[in-house]
C-alpha cells in the first residue's frame, strides 16, 4: 500500500491481536465473520431503524436510532477517520490470513463498533429488555473486529464511546423535538 497512514498503537493492542490470532479454530473462523458482516455498512442496524421507524409504536425510537446514526456516522466517518489516518492492523501485518475483505478506510474509529453502539445505546435508553439484547449484539459486532485482524483496540473502544454517546445525545435531540411536535 502506498500510504497507509498513521502507524501508531500500544503494545498491548498488538498483543491482544496477537492473543485473538492464536484463538482461531474452524468454528470461530466459521461464526465471526458472519457476526462483523452484520455492522458492514451499518447494514443490520440500518435495517433495525427502517423497522422502528414503520412501526408506529416504536416510530419515537425509530426516529432516535436514525438521529443516533447520522450524528454518529458523521463523527466517525467524516470527521475522525480522515483526520486521524489511522492504518489497520492487517495493512502493517499483510502475512495474517484474513476472513474477511482488506478494509481500504482508515481505521479510527471503528465504524462496525460506533454503528452498532449508536443503535444499541438508542434502543436501551427507551426499551432495556430490547435494549440488553441489542447491546449484547453490538459487543459481538466489535470484539469480531479484533478476531478479523481489522481494527486495534483503541479503534474499537473509540466507536464504542462515540456510539454510546451518540445513542444517549440522540434521545435529548428526540424528546426536545417531541416536545415542540408531538408527532413523534
Amino acid at each position: 500500500m502506498e500510504n497507509i497512514g498513521n502507524v501508531f498503537y500500544f503494545q498491548w493492542e498488538l498483543d491482544l491481536l496477537q492473543w485473538f490470532q492464536s484463538i482461531h479454530n474452524d468454528v470461530l473462523d466459521f461464526i465471526v465473520p458472519k457476526i462483523t458482516m452484520l455492522g458492514d455498512a451499518g447494514w443490520f442496524w440500518i435495517v433495525v431503524t427502517l423497522l422502528l421507524l414503520i412501526l408506529p409504536f416504536n416510530r419515537k425510537l425509530g426516529v432516535q436510532s436514525a438521529v443516533a446514526l447520522v450524528i454518529t456516522a458523521l463523527i466517525c466517518n467524516v470527521i475522525l477517520k480522515p483526520s486521524i489516518m489511522r492504518c489497520r492492523p492487517c495493512w502493517l501485518e499483510p502475512e495474517v490470513q484474513l476472513l474477511v475483505k482488506v478494509p481500504h478506510d482508515y481505521s479510527f474509529p471503528s465504524g462496525h463498533s460506533n454503528a452498532s453502539f449508536a443503535v444499541a445505546t438508542a434502543i436501551f435508553t427507551r426499551n432495556k429488555k430490547l435494549g440488553i439484547l441489542a447491546l449484547i449484539l453490538a459487543g459481538l459486532i466489535a470484539v469480531s473486529r479484533l478476531y478479523v485482524f481489522v481494527h486495534w483496540p483503541t479503534d474499537v473502544i473509540a466507536g464504542i464511546i462515540v456510539g454510546v454517546c451518540g445513542g444517549i445525545v440522540s434521545y435529548f435531540i428526540v424528546e426536545k423535538l417531541n416536545k415542540k411536535n408531538k408527532a413523534i
